[in-house]
């Protein structure tokens, strides 16, 4: 029996073709709706065995996104997918975001972000061009410190690597409160107040969800040390804006790395700000670049590729979307 194709419903150039074949394997054809009349669209939509998208709220239209019921998996190709309008695709659809993907240069990135604070690099920067020379300010050590991570999953734990590698003991919270990884303290989000306390860096990595959405706001806040740096790779909509930028504004010793923002382009066509965070001299800013680009992105298309691979094998796909995840 001749194995059903995988999908890719987005334009790709013939390098990124040859590295999708490859990741494939050949264990399905490959059907690429750009080379698909438009009048044979949807018999290659209802004949997927694998669905890649970028977007389907864009690649697919609202027909078309219905004819793809009966696929093993639809995955995405970027990690959170809580921008894409899931509940208009078939509830029975299994969908799955490229968890983990980037969690490599996120982790360098984290890294990057927790030293630029911990030693105030853009601080003292500014400084210096007013002519202020601060060779004695104190400066904090991550050696020897705790990093609390919230979210233990691939970007978790390479940040986990990382860290334990400068020598600053790991602390996590993910659901089950197990884990295989080489930590010092690991809880399920009850813990969280705990973790928060311990933490000198708080590296905040997990989904958004309606269960994730405004999980750190100002109670959360108060509970961190003075001096704690707080960094979000995840979603903005994770931290109460207003609780953050007030937090901020009264503890000049703590410091944010902020990459993941409340109104970004990808997700709200725009970036904006409520509040002026940049403006205040505790806070890192970074464009929601920490998954990095160039030659990385092959790595993070061959695995969304590998994980369709799976569902055609009969595999239990990877990074499966969970009810509380499908929130638009």
């Amino acid at each position: 029996m001749v194995a059903k194709p995988l999908v890719v419903t987005f334009p790709v150039s013939e390098r990124t073709r040859a590295m999708i074949a490859d990741a494939l394997g050949g264990v399905a054809p490959l059907v690429y709706l750009a080379d698909v009349p438009a009048e044979g669209r949807e018999a290659a939509l209802r004949a997927a065995g694998a669905v890649l998208a970028n977007d389907t709220s864009t690649e697919l239209s609202a027909a078309e996104r219905q004819m793809i019921g009966k696929a093993r998996l639809l995955q995405f190709t970027a990690a959170g997918i809580d921008w894409v309008p899931l509940l208009d695709l078939p509830p029975q659809l299994p969908v799955a975001g490229n968890g983990g993907a980037s969690a490599e240069p996120m982790a360098e990135h984290i890294v990057a972000v927790a030293f630029a604070a911990a030693k105030r690099l853009f601080a003292e920067h500014d400084n210096l061009k007013r002519g202020e020379f601060n060779q004695r300010g104190p400066n904090k050590m991550l050696r020897g410190g705790v990093c609390g991570i919230l979210g233990l999953g691939g970007v978790g734990v390479a940040t986990a690597r990382l860290m334990r590698c400068i020598g600053m003991k790991i602390h996590a919270i993910n659901r089950s409160g197990k884990t295989d990884e080489k930590i010092d303290w690991i809880g399920t989000p009850d813990k969280l107040d705990e973790m928060l306390g311990a933490a000198d860096v708080f590296v905040v990595c997990l989904a958004l969800t309606r269960h994730t959405e405004g999980m750190i706001g100002a109670r959360e806040l108060e509970l961190m040390k003075e001096d704690a740096i707080l960094i979000n790779v995840a979603r903005g909509e994770i931290i109460d804006e207003a609780a953050l930028y007030a937090h901020l504004a009264a503890h000049p010793r703590f410091t944010a790395g902020i990459d993941a923002w409340w109104i970004e382009p990808v997700r709200h066509q725009r970036f904006a700000m409520s509040f002026p965070f940049l403006d205040l001299p505790n806070v890192v800013g970074s464009p929601h670049n920490s998954a990095g680009g160039g030659v990385w992105r092959d790595t993070s298309l061959r695995r969304a590729v590998e994980n369709c691979r799976r569902a055609l094998l009969g595999e239990t796909p990877l990074h499966l979307a969970r009810d509380e995840e499908r929130m638009r």
